[in-house]
């Protein structure tokens, strides 16, 4: 088997056509939701396989190319950026026969469903979870985080990811214009509301408030992951960047 470089080093793996990835009590969720997409004909996410003898879940390899931050080359292009807007409006439209339907009242997910539950998020539509052809993102990968909710709660997280609003140099790119310029482009493509796009700064700021209470609440129970993470000082990025957004809220808003 091929080892596949991500966020859970050597055990991750790739044989043919399929990905072997640890699962945990939400894989289950995942997976009806992946046979959904696939019946309602959207085929830019794995399919679902099952799980293995071994505690794995199994999946088909999606296609394409990958990248991760900083952002350089066809990752940051304008025709990514779009690309993974509008396929994130796909997937988001997708998915709302599913989180209406009786098969997900008692599913259960990593991160806590919210109200009103009219999608349901990716939880992490970054760049490093998309696939590329050229400058196109054609596929998304890694669903672990999904959960039901609002589509601004994922929107908003996307956006921060792709303009990106962060504020540490190996993950920024470009200035304060430069980002808000591309979260516009990523509204746009989306085809988000203006109600939505009043909302997003603030929405930014709460669904990073949220990932470091999750970062420190699974800390806290053992998770050694999250452990690390918190050693390392990962959450104090967060909350840097959560302060840039306080600073520049009525800027980013007005401009998008």
């Amino acid at each position: 088997m091929e080892e596949l470089q991500g966020g859970r080093d050597g055990l991750v793996c790739r044989s043919e056509d399929k990905v072997y990835r640890p699962s945990g009590f939400w894989s289950f969720s995942v997976h009806q939701l992946l046979s959904h997409l696939e019946s309602e004909g959207f085929n830019s996410a794995p399919k679902s396989y099952g799980f293995d003898n071994n505690g794995n879940e199994v999946l088909s390899y999606v296609l394409g190319d990958v990248y991760n931050y900083p952002l350089v080359g066809a990752i940051a292009t304008p025709e990514a950026l779009c690309s993974a807007a509008a396929l994130l409006r796909q997937y988001h439209d997708a998915t709302v026969s599913f989180v209406k339907s009786k098969a997900c009242d008692d599913l259960r997910w990593l991160l806590p469903t919210r109200e009103p539950q009219e999608v349901i998020c990716h939880g992490d539509y970054a760049p490093y979870n998309v696939a590329l052809n050229g400058n196109t993102v054609v596929g998304v990968f890694d669903f672990d985080t999904a959960h039901p909710a609002t589509r601004i709660w994922d929107v908003a997280y996307a956006v921060y990811c792709w303009a990106p609003f962060k504020t540490h140099p190996c993950d920024s790119l470009g200035d304060l214009t430069e980002q808000t310029i591309r979260a516009k482009q990523f509204c746009d493509s989306y085809g988000l509301s203006h109600e939505g796009r009043t909302q997003l700064v603030d929405t930014i700021i709460s669904r990073l408030r949220a990932l470091v209470d999750f970062m420190h609440s699974e800390a806290a129970k053992g998770n050694e992951a999250f452990i690390g993470n918190i050693k390392d000082g990962h959450h104090l990025a967060y909350i840097a960047d959560i302060e840039f957004l306080k600073r520049n809220k009525k800027q980013i808003t007005d401009s998008l």
